[in-house]
């Protein structure tokens, strides 16, 4: 099992398009994922669990995931939150 706190740098926060995305590269793996955030824990694998942790821009998350691809897994999320959801601004 590995985790990391990762920062939500887009402007929009955790909102349903940049959501899907994570949802969408997440689930291309077979590990286990949660996301942490504001005391409560989701399935980094589910878009309405993401959407429940209401994640606005600067709020520091953290993903924990677990199973034999969880380090391809965390550094593609880790991309993604780095590339801003691929977001302008």
């Amino acid at each position: 099992m590995i985790e990391r706190e990762l920062l939500i740098a887009n402007k929009l926060g955790l909102h349903a398009r940049a959501t899907a995305k994570l949802v969408q590269v997440l689930s291309a793996y077979r590990s286990n994922a949660t996301l942490n955030a504001k005391g409560r824990e989701v399935n980094a694998k589910s878009i309405m669990g993401v959407m429940l942790l209401a994640a606005a821009y600067g709020t520091k998350v953290v993903l924990r995931l677990d199973g034999e691809d969880e380090a391809e897994a965390m550094d593609a999320a880790a991309a993604l939150f780095e590339r801003k959801f691929d977001e302008a601004g």
